[in-house]
């Protein structure tokens, strides 16, 4: 056992290490990227405000969780869509897919009004997946610039944080290849650096490394043989109302997980020991994840967040 939790953290330094490394020309230099993320941001003092922009990998539950987890005082918005790109949420004249359906709840808020208020200690923004095919198709990197300008304008502005999602279980590559090779070349390479100003006067982007926790979490819990209700990687998502498995959307313990990871980031705090029995959006009771489940969940959450500079937590 000792042996493969060795293995998996130097699996998970080597995956995060990948992260600064640069290649790909017309982005910031090694040097420049690795100063840029040098001095964690100041922890915050207090419950925050946070605007949430993306689709169903955000979802109404994550945010609703997240809230429970931070207490009283947090407020959240949002604008999501099914499968919608940052270039569709800010194009007016390009149709959001399910728009009504998803915002369709007390906490929708038009995202070009949220964004550039000065209403919010945070903006999350996230992009479609296929990621690759966000980059080459929806100009990616342009519309998280756009996004960015418009926060950056706001008084006070917010700090602005990149979510890294994942993509479909049964991708050809390989889920876990696919998750420790997609950080640094399109979340980081093609869109987060993009982003990068030398000598601005804001600080850099940060990322909510959602798809390394949930790497790390797999890694962790299939090594050890399953724990409590998590058998394997397939126990983190949803099932289709045919019995399929939907190979995309969390359930419940999944958006737990992605809630807890969210939560160590915007708030530099470790998750150990916060709740594991929440609610979902509509207040009916999520699914919990059994008590040692919950353990491992929240310390795998911390391991990635407080090791990788880019989510501005101390180390």
């Amino acid at each position: 056992m000792m042996f493969w939790t060795i293995l998996g953290l130097v699996s998970l330094a080597i995956t995060l290490a990948a992260g600064w490394v640069f290649l790909r020309g017309k982005g910031p230099s090694a040097e420049v990227v690795s100063a840029a993320y040098a001095t964690p941001l100041p922890t915050p003092e207090g419950p925050l405000r946070v605007f949430h922009l993306g689709h169903s990998l955000v979802g109404r539950d994550m945010p609703a969780m997240l809230a429970q987890l931070a207490g009283d005082g947090h407020r959240y918005e949002s604008q999501l869509g099914w499968g919608t790109s940052l270039k569709e949420h800010w194009e007016p004249t390009l149709p959001i897919n399910g728009f009504e359906t998803e915002n369709d709840h007390p906490h929708y808020r038009d995202a070009r009004e949220a964004v550039g208020s000065g209403d919010y200690d945070a903006v999350v923004l996230t992009e479609m997946v296929e990621i690759k095919d966000a980059i080459k198709y929806h100009n990616s990197a342009g519309y998280l610039r756009k996004w960015a300008a418009l926060a950056r304008q706001a008084d006070p502005a917010p700090r602005l944080y990149l979510y890294e999602s994942w993509h479909n279980l049964d991708d050809p590559k390989g889920w876990l290849v696919r998750l420790d090779a997609d950080l640094a070349q399109y979340w980081e390479d093609a869109l987060l650096l993009r982003d990068l100003e030398p000598d601005a006067p804001h600080p850099p982007m940060q990322v909510i490394p959602a798809g390394q926790v949930l790497a790390h979490f797999v890694r962790s819990v299939e090594t050890m043989g399953g724990l409590e209700n998590v058998q394997s990687r397939e126990d983190l998502f949803q099932h289709r109302d045919d019995g399929s498995l939907d190979t995309i959307h969390l359930n419940d313990l999944g958006v737990y997980l992605v809630a807890l990871t969210h939560y160590a980031v915007l708030y530099h705090r470790p998750p150990l020991g916060l709740s594991y029995r929440l609610q979902r959006a509509d207040g009916s009771a999520a699914v919990a994840p059994g008590p040692q489940v919950a353990k491992l969940m929240q310390k795998a959450v911390w391991e990635v967040v407080s090791r990788y500079p880019k989510t501005g937590v101390a180390p």
